[in-house]
């Protein structure tokens, strides 16, 4: 049995994470961090709820990472795995902040876990925003071509982890997964949003009218490959994670529109592009399914009920969140 640690545990995906490997992998322990105090129910979903091999921490990775070894120091895990960044694509103001968080911790806490033999895997989360805009599926040896300060960071941050499994023998994975979505997620995402605003009659800011391509995962699909990946994947090792091909932002609130039993037009209004937005996302999956037999199993529809449902559930308490991305330290 397995101890793992989730840094962003208190995020939607580190949630998600954290509820799978409670419920499939056996683990002893799995304990999540993150920089803030424990979400409330409608963006935790109750994880962990009287599972005593569930905790929580609240530590900042970037300035408290004192209290994060004492932690790993005293829990020794097995695994450690970073969902822990700042994400956001419009990076373009204190984007040296995407830097601090996104690399220079990530290469302060692995050096020190060099120096540690508990851990036998380190799982680092990236983004299939490091390949930039492309027009055909892209595999895990194409050039990166990052275009935003923030994929700019996770391209770093690869390459760093990269040179220290092939000089120091550091037992890394990394997950470029597409883009994730899930019940809990935060409102200034464009799924959450749309049902949101759908539930309240508002109206959804669609930039350049949603032609932007994007391929998108359901977190409980990413939490499935990242078992799969600490259970056999070879050490050093890169996989692409995501569905077969991408579609439109458009599509996507059409999606949500159809769910919801809400007419296209009255659920969105086009505003201007975003600035530096690329214009297609997509990677090959292909890897992973041949070495781990991994495939997405949650369709795209069912996925967006989904967070329909979670919407309808919680509109009381999501009406009075935040639908801004904040920038925290």
């Amino acid at each position: 049995m397995k101890k793992y640690v989730i840094l962003g545990g208190n995020g939607p995906f580190g949630v998600h994470t954290a509820c799978y490997l409670l419920e499939n992998a056996k683990p002893s322990k799995v304990i999540c961090v993150g920089r803030n105090p424990e979400k409330p129910e409608p963006f935790t979903l109750g994880v962990g709820r009287g599972d005593p091999r569930y905790a929580y921490h609240q530590i900042h990775m970037v300035y408290e990472q004192d209290r994060l070894f004492e932690l790993f120091d005293t829990e020794k895990p097995d695994v450690i795995i970073n969902y822990a960044a700042l994400a956001h694509a419009s990076s373009w103001k204190k984007s040296w902040r995407f830097y601090d968080t996104n690399i220079t911790a990530l290469a302060k806490i692995t050096e020190q876990l060099t120096h540690r033999d508990y851990l036998e895997r380190w799982v680092q989360i990236g983004s299939s925003e490091v390949y930039g805009s492309v027009t055909s599926p892209v595999t895990e040896d194409a050039a990166l071509r990052p275009t935003s300060p923030y994929s700019v960071s996770k391209a770093a941050a690869d390459l760093h982890l990269v040179s220290l499994a092939h000089v120091l023998n550091f037992p890394m994975t990394i997950l470029r997964p597409s883009n994730a979505y899930a019940p809990g997620q935060q409102l200034h995402r464009v799924i959450p949003r749309a049902v949101l605003c759908g539930l309240t009659g508002s109206k959804l800011p669609l930039h350049g009218g949603g032609r932007a391509k994007k391929s998108y995962i359901h977190a409980r699909d990413l939490a499935r490959a990242i078992h799969l990946v600490c259970e056999s994947a070879p050490l050093g090792s890169i996989y692409n994670v995501g569905p077969k091909g991408p579609v439109t932002i458009r599509d996507i609130v059409a999606l949500v529109a159809d769910a919801m039993n809400v007419r296209f037009e009255e659920l969105c209004q086009v505003t201007d592009d975003r600035m530096g937005e690329d214009s297609q996302y997509w990677i090959d999956s292909t890897a992973i399914q041949r070495d781990l037999d991994w495939r997405p199993e949650v369709p795209l529809t069912e996925g967006i009920q989904e967070m329909v449902d979670w919407g309808r559930t919680h509109i009381d308490a999501l009406r009075t969140a935040s639908t801004e991305y904040v920038l925290q330290a």
